[in-house]
């Protein structure tokens, strides 16, 4: 391992740190390996609110507080389609409660909660592939 220094001799604050004439892990690196796990944790919240509904309202506001951090990434495009996801259920979830009184509710809360599994699967697979979502 060896370590850089300036002109006045003095080592570097952040010296670059090489093995082998190669680079170890970059922030970079460790930032998007932190936002993957991250994007795992909001599709597992997703899932999870078919039984505890909370969960997918704390899956999309982590959405949006971290959006600018995976800006650029494959990882915005599941940001993307985990925003849309959570905002078409909920319409679907609320034309089918409307609808409900009609008797045709049942059948779209049964569609939607199937199409909602769908995504949320699709992401996860996506994402263990390290594959972008169609947005």
């Amino acid at each position: 391992m060896t370590e850089q220094s300036n002109t006045t001799g003095q080592p570097n604050p952040e010296p670059a740190v090489t093995m082998n004439s190669t680079t170890v892990h970059t922030t970079n690196t460790v930032d998007q390996d932190q936002n993957k796990t991250l994007t795992l944790v909001i599709y597992i919240l997703q899932l999870v609110s078919c039984f505890v509904g909370f969960t997918s309202i704390v899956g999309i506001i982590i959405n949006y507080i971290k959006r600018a951090e995976v800006r650029g990434t494959y990882l915005e495009s599941h940001f993307t389609w985990q925003i849309r996801t959570f905002w078409w259920m909920l319409v679907w979830s609320l034309i089918g409660l409307v609808t409900t009184f009609f008797g045709i509710g049942v059948i779209v809360l049964l569609v939607a909660a199937v199409w909602f599994i769908y995504r949320a699967v699709r992401g996860l697979l996506n994402l263990n592939d390290n594959k972008p979502m169609p947005v």
